[in-house]
């Protein structure tokens, strides 16, 4: 009996524990089940909702760019697309084939095509080719019971009306390179075949004209398959951008820049700094990059000798010649190191210890003063008035009228020009500066570097009655105004800028003025300007003793750059202009004759009529407008 009892307790202790185990391990899954389905449901709902639906980006519209009278110089068209799908199709290089009868295909696309349809899912559509024309559509349409898992698709691409007219202001778009892509947080960036600004103004307003990407909630099996569509949302497209470029005045100058094989100029308001064109010849299609360049004609693009490539206007460093003897002059006053009344005796040469400085009129040109000095271009003057002012009070006037410092242009890779100084060549080659220096920079040559925009600058500072313009391309974002009128005064007495500027006047309008023949003859247009030829290569004793080579019976490269200066109309200026043509020759022959044509095209046509702001700075009078 009391065996019994103790088999009895001992079993029934046992089942306890067994019913214990039991219980709380029926609890723990109670627990855990109420945990999972109650207290974490919005979580588990959420990620079961993330496996069903996939979060698409949506890329925008890219902001339009148009002149200031709207005309369009930037817009996106339709872009047709031909895409196959793999799992809807029974054999994919015989598709291929019926496609290549309508579409062109390379080698390169097909195996592109198969490369892609090897990475991604059978269910996603691959490009086999972009833009296509309306009649390739059309016939791929009509065909489609005979191409299986191939459909057309629509998207946009970037498209300039202009073409190489605006080339160097616009600039273009490209793919997204992994260094662009590297460090940034906009997600667009990685959609596939987006394209951003790589030049121009499509670069400096990227951010602006790229808007916001729109996203599509999309319903997807386990796969990932497309069920529906849940839920869309658009985006923001890109803000519209209105330049100050007039395309009419625009065009016409690259026309007539083309006559040269190398030349860029710079048509600009001296009251608001608004520019209404901007050329550099030879140019290139902007179109062309937008499609994908192809080797052939990018190395074509690269070995050109007139750097199509390059926005001479803006990143051209060139001596200015004779252009920057306004700056000389200005200094001399300014300073005190010369009268009103100064005067030079010329015999076609300077002496300084046992060099010959040359004047380019190889007789002189006589006793000259400061007018007289300008109209002729006489280099001696020049030298007397630098050799008694000095570098360093030249190379301060000249950073006042905007030489020597890059302008703020809203372009991307402007660059500064050389306005040399004592300290400048010290820190730059370690050593002193010499007398004979001054002299060569005086006549714009040596160190002294400037851009053909510079120099429209610095003939918008003495136009507009001294004060500081900076140039511009954005006239607007959308109604955001981009252009002002008022700006700070340079310091320059107004004495002795007229006097500079009764020499422009001559240089154009006396008959003895080195650009007479190529003034303007229109009672009210007339303009006043500066000529000037800037030497590449240096002319020995031996050669001016049996005659200076003309530039024509020398090499291109070794061709004097010819240049002018002016702004119109003079009583009542308006507009400023800079003609550069690269180893043309003579200024007065090559380069006068082109701003002539340019500014009586600009004074007839009138872009400032539809400036923001009708008031110049300071009460200056401005000329009426109808």
């Amino acid at each position: 009996m009391d065996r019994d009892t103790d088999r009895s307790r001992l079993l029934s202790r046992r089942a306890l524990v067994l019913g214990g185990l039991k219980l709380a391990g029926l609890s723990a899954l109670v627990g855990r089940l109420y945990y999972l389905q109650v207290i974490e449901s919005a979580r588990y709902t959420m990620l079961a909702e993330e496996n069903r639906i996939s979060l698409r980006l949506i890329a925008p519209s890219r902001g339009t760019i148009i002149d200031r009278f709207g005309t369009p110089l930037a817009i996106n068209q339709q872009n047709y697309r031909v895409v196959v799908v793999s799992e809807r199709t029974r054999n994919i290089q015989e598709t291929l084939d019926k496609i290549s009868r309508i579409v062109p295909l390379t080698e390169g696309d097909r195996r592109r095509v198969l490369r892609e349809l090897h990475r991604k899912r059978r269910f996603v559509p691959v490009t086999v080719r972009e833009n296509l024309s309306w009649e390739q559509v059309a016939t791929i349409e009509m065909n489609t019971p005979d191409l299986p898992g191939v459909a057309i698709e629509v998207g946009e691409i970037r498209h300039y009306p202009q073409a190489d007219s605006l080339a160097h202001i616009m600039g273009y778009v490209g793919a997204v390179s992994e260094a662009e892509l590297s460090g940034n947080s906009d997600p667009v960036l990685s959609l596939p075949g987006f394209r951003i600004g790589k030049a121009g103004i499509e670069k400096f307003h990227e951010k602006v004209l790229r808007g916001t990407a729109g996203t599509s909630q999309l319903e997807v099996n386990a796969v990932g398959r497309v069920i529906r569509e849940l839920s869309r949302d658009e985006g923001q497209s890109g803000r519209e951008i209105q330049l100050t470029i007039d395309m009419g005045m625009q065009r016409y100058v690259q026309q007539r820049l083309a006559q040269e094989q190398s030349a860029s100029a710079v048509v600009m308001d001296i009251h608001t700094g608004g520019i209404y064109a901007l050329c550099s010849h030879p140019s290139f299609d902007p179109n062309q990059f937008t499609l994908g360049i192809n080797a052939e004609l990018w190395e074509e693009l690269l070995s050109n000798p007139a750097t199509p490539l390059n926005n001479k206007a803006v990143v051209g460093q060139y001596p200015p010649g004779s252009t920057f003897k306004m700056m000389v002059a200005l200094a001399g006053l300014e300073s005190g190191a010369i009268s009103n009344h100064h005067s030079v005796f010329c015999p076609g040469y300077m002496e300084l210890g046992d060099h010959r400085f040359h004047c380019w009129k190889k007789g002189g040109h006589g006793t000259v003063d400061i007018v007289g000095g300008l109209r002729h271009s006489c280099d001696v003057f020049f030298y007397d008035v630098s050799r008694r002012v000095g570098v360093d009070r030249i190379a301060e006037m000249a950073r006042r009228f905007g030489l020597g410092d890059r302008t703020g242009l809203d372009l991307p890779h402007e660059r500064p020009g050389v306005i040399p100084s004592i300290a400048w060549k010290k820190a730059t080659y370690g050593k002193g500066w010499d007398m004979g220096e001054t002299l060569v920079a005086s006549i714009g040559q040596g160190y002294v570097l400037a851009t053909p925009l510079q120099l429209a600058v610095m003939t918008s500072r003495l136009a507009n009655g001294g004060y500081a313009v900076k140039p511009h391309l954005t006239r607007q974002i959308k109604s955001v105004s981009g252009e002002q009128t008022s700006w700070p005064s340079l310091g320059v007495k107004k004495e002795n800028l007229d006097l500079v500027l009764r020499g422009m006047y001559e240089v154009s309008n006396a008959p003895n003025g080195t650009a007479y023949k190529s003034r303007i003859v229109e009672a009210g247009f007339e303009l006043a300007g500066k000529t000037g030829s800037a030497q590449v290569r240096r002319i020995s004793m031996a050669e001016r003793s049996t005659g200076v080579k003309k530039n024509e019976d020398i090499p291109w490269r070794e061709r004097d750059h010819a240049l002018f200066v002016a702004f119109a109309p003079v009583q009542a200026p308006r507009y400023a202009c800079c003609v550069f043509v690269e180893h043309g020759g003579g200024g007065s022959t090559v380069a006068a004759p082109i701003a002539r044509d340019i500014l009586l095209e600009c004074q007839k046509r009138d872009p400032g009529r539809a400036s923001v702001a009708e008031s110049p700075p300071n009460g200056v009078k401005a000329r009426p407008r109808g």
